[in-house]
């Protein structure tokens, strides 16, 4: 009978951590958004480096993000506090809880970090993910694969991570 248990508990494991990311989102929160970090795997990255209109996705993506969690009643706070240690850390999705760190310092209730990984000029991968900061707890992931290297496909995947995960009503 006990094994049948602990197999139970292991069975729904996934489906009890996934039931977490849905919790509702606290009204007014204060968001730490650390950006949205670049990271080109393809070919053509390491051959002809950074293309200036990429660089432009990424910024407009950001100006998006930060307009979508105004929109939803989020107060986006000021990075100045920390803008030495955010310029120095390369991707802060991965830099080993120092999102959490920086957040903290702000005083922020959640910390909003972003990717945008480019595989080739036909596939990209997009992921963003929210994290309590007092907790360190995720509350929102996704990542999505988008097909093309357009301004239209970046958004197209950004509003599917906010309308379907992120906001979804």
């Amino acid at each position: 009978m006990q094994r049948v248990l602990i197999f139970l508990v292991v069975l729904l494991m996934p489906v009890l951590a996934l039931a977490a990311l849905d919790k509702p989102l606290m009204p007014a929160a204060k968001v730490a958004f650390l950006g949205i970090t670049f990271i080109d795997t393809s070919t053509e990255g390491a051959y002809d480096g950074e293309r200036p209109d990429q660089t432009a996705r990424t910024r407009l993506l950001e100006e998006t993000t930060r307009q979508r969690f105004r929109d939803e009643g989020f107060v986006l706070l000021a990075n100045d506090a920390i803008a030495e240690e955010l310029a120095r850390t390369t991707n802060p999705a991965d830099c080993y809880g120092c999102e959490l760190r920086m957040a903290e310092r702000l005083g922020a209730d959640y910390v909003l970090v972003g990717e945008v990984q480019k595989v080739s000029n036909l596939i990209l991968s997009m992921n963003m993910v929210l994290t309590e900061v007092k907790s360190g707890k995720t509350l929102r992931a996704l990542a999505v694969d988008i097909r093309s290297n357009t301004d239209q496909s970046w958004l197209r995947g950004l509003n599917y991570i906010f309308k379907y995960h992120f906001f979804k009503s």
